[in-house]
C-alpha cells in the first residue's frame, strides 16, 4: 500500500525537534518529500539525519529565521523548487514566554508575536501560491489547547496560540475558492526534549513529571510527539479532503475539564 502522502511535498517549520521532527519523520515514512525549517543549522542537521535513519526518504534541512519575511519566502521557495512544488505546509515553529501578563514587558511581547504569529503568517503567505497549484494543497497549523481554554502564567503564549486558531479559520475561508484547506491542531501537554531539559534544570526529573501529569488531562499522562504528529498527518492527507476550518483538540481530554 502506498503511503498517505506518497509523492507529496511538505514543509514543517520548527522541524529540528519535538512535534516538528516527529511530524517530518512520519510524513517521510508515509511517502512525502519533506523540508524541515528551523533557526539552528546544527539542530536541523541532527534532526534530518535522524529522520533519514528512520526511513524518512527525501528530507531537506533549511535554516531560516521565519520572523523575517524574506527568509520565510526564501525557505519556502527553496523547498518548492527542490521538490517541484508544494502540497502541505505545517506551521509548527513557536517560542514560549512565562510570567503574569501584568508583569511582562513589551520586549517579551515582541519576541513571541514575531515567531508565533508573524512567522506563521510569513510562511503561509509564501506557501499559498504553491499550494493553490497543488491538488488538495493544505495547511496544518499547530496551536495549543490553551489557545482555546484559560490558565495562568503563560498568557502571552496562549494569546498567540489563540490568534493562530483564528488565523487558520480565516485562511480556510479565504482559500477555499483556490482549493486550499486549512486546519489547526491544539495539543495538550507533550513531553518533548525541551520540557525534559527545562524541568531538569529545576531539579525535576521525568518520573516526577509523569506523576504530576496523572492529575491533569482525562487520560492522566503526557502525549508523545508522535501522538500529535499522527493527527497532523491525517489532516494533511486525502483522508481529510472534506475537512477545513477545523480545530482539532489533541489534549487527552484537558479541554473537557
Amino acid at each position: 500500500m502506498p503511503g498517505r502522502l506518497q509523492d507529496r511535498a511538505a514543509i514543517v517549520t520548527g522541524g529540528a525537534g519535538g512535534i516538528g521532527s516527529a511530524t517530518a519523520a512520519l510524513f517521510g515514512a508515509e511517502g512525502a518529500r519533506v523540508a524541515i525549517v528551523d533557526l539552528d543549522p546544527d539542530a536541523l542537521a541532527r534532526a534530518a539525519g535522524e529522520i533519514a535513519r528512520l526511513g524518512g526518504g527525501d528530507v531537506r534541512a533549511i535554516a531560516a529565521d521565519i520572523t523575517r519575511e524574506d527568509e520565510a519566502f526564501r525557505a519556502v521557495d527553496e523547498a518548492a523548487g527542490a521538490f517541484g512544488g508544494l502540497d502541505v505546509l505545517v506551521n509548527n515553529a513557536g517560542v514560549r514566554e512565562y510570567g503574569l501578563l501584568a508583569e511582562r514587558p513589551a520586549s517579551s511581547w515582541e519576541r513571541i508575536v514575531a515567531v508565533n504569529i508573524l512567522g506563521t503568517a510569513n510562511c503561509t503567505r509564501a506557501a499559498l501560491p504553491h499550494l493553490r497549484r497543488a491538488d488538495d494543497g493544505n495547511i496544518v497549523n499547530v496551536s495549543s489547547t490553551f489557545g482555546v481554554i484559560a490558565r495562568t502564567g503563560m498568557g502571552q503564549y496562549d494569546a498567540t496560540k489563540a490568534a493562530i486558531v483564528s488565523m487558520t479559520r480565516t485562511v480556510a475561508c479565504e482559500e477555499a475558492a483556490h482549493g486550499v484547506r486549512a486546519n489547526v491542531v491544539c495539543p495538550g501537554g507533550v513531553l518533548t526534549t525541551y520540557h525534559l531539559e527545562r524541568y531538569a534544570a529545576q531539579g525535576i526529573g521525568r518520573a516526577e513529571l509523569e506523576e504530576e501529569q496523572k492529575a491533569v488531562p482525562l487520560m492522566g499522562r503526557w502525549a508523545e510527539p508522535r501522538e500529535i504528529a499522527c493527527p497532523i498527518l491525517w489532516l494533511a492527507s486525502a483522508e481529510a479532503s472534506f475537512v477545513t476550518a477545523t480545530t482539532l483538540m489533541v489534549d487527552g481530554g484537558k479541554s473537557a475539564l
